[in-house]
């Protein structure tokens, strides 16, 4: 009987150590949908083009990290996808690093087929959690809402048995890491669809050299200056506003 009880307990034991590891390393593959159509604009050029184009950009990003430290990138598209070159280039180029212990950001961002460094303190978003939750790629994950400095809200769920505080793109701040997140005002979601726990290129999360960087706000300025007269054509006021906020929502996600 008391065979019976000591194993008992060490089975329970052994699981609930299990349950209990969390972690500090790994590679989470992401598959990213976009609604391209719903972020052009209406305009008889841009009509034209949706007839030729698959309904969603579908492409995979992977986040790698250890030692609170991160680097998230493209990795490959999804056959289904069915759209220009010029509409992959930002994604194929765009690179997201962050530290965490010092809390510092580096990204690489294409924006009108110019890549610029950013160097700057990690982006802060106000988060509100709630009691949802889902199961996403293994992970038992708890539902928040984020507002961003720009306004724009996003919905994650996240788990905190992955200890980094990190998700795709710059969206971060929670206390674990985001595996699901949407963001509807760029008709935009993110799956985590496998998570490895072995890594093999740790070396590989570090920042990308650059001869000149950009803060936020001086890269802000920049953009505001260049891109003046591009959203002024036409009589649709209100799709001009749209199309501005769309290219700056996205050039500094």
């Amino acid at each position: 009987m008391k065979s019976l009880l000591f194993f008992i307990a060490a089975l329970i034991f052994t699981i609930t150590s299990k349950a209990q590891q969390f972690v500090d390393k790994a590679v989470i593959e992401y598959e990213v949908n976009t609604n391209l159509k719903k972020t052009m604009s209406n305009d008889s050029w841009d009509e034209m083009m949706k007839e030729n184009l698959s309904d969603l950009k579908i492409s995979y990003f992977t986040f790698t990290f250890a030692d609170n430290k991160s680097i998230y990138k493209f990795n490959r598209w999804s056959p289904k996808t069915r759209i220009p070159k010029h509409h992959k280039e930002a994604d194929e180029e765009n690179i997201w690093y962050h530290d965490f212990v010092s809390g510092k950001m580096n990204m690489q961002k294409q924006i009108v087929g110019t890549n610029f460094i950013i160097t700057d303190s990690i982006q802060k978003i106000e988060w509100q959690i709630t009691n949802e939750h889902r199961e996403i790629a293994g992970y038992n994950c708890r539902k928040a809402i984020g507002k961003r400095t720009d306004g724009v809200y996003v919905f994650a769920f996240y788990t905190d048995d992955i200890t980094i505080s990190g998700g795709p793109c710059s969206i971060n701040g929670l206390p674990g890491m985001i595996l699901g997140l949407t963001i509807p005002r760029l008709y935009t979601s993110f799956m985590a669809v496998k998570i490895d726990l072995e890594i093999s290129n740790a070396p590989d999360i570090k920042p990308t050299p650059a001869k000149k960087t950009y803060d936020l706000v001086e890269l802000k300025s920049l953009l505001e200056e260049k891109t003046k007269d591009w959203f002024s054509y036409g009589e649709d006021k209100e799709e001009n506003k749209r199309q501005k906020e769309i290219f700056f929502w996205n050039a500094f996600l």
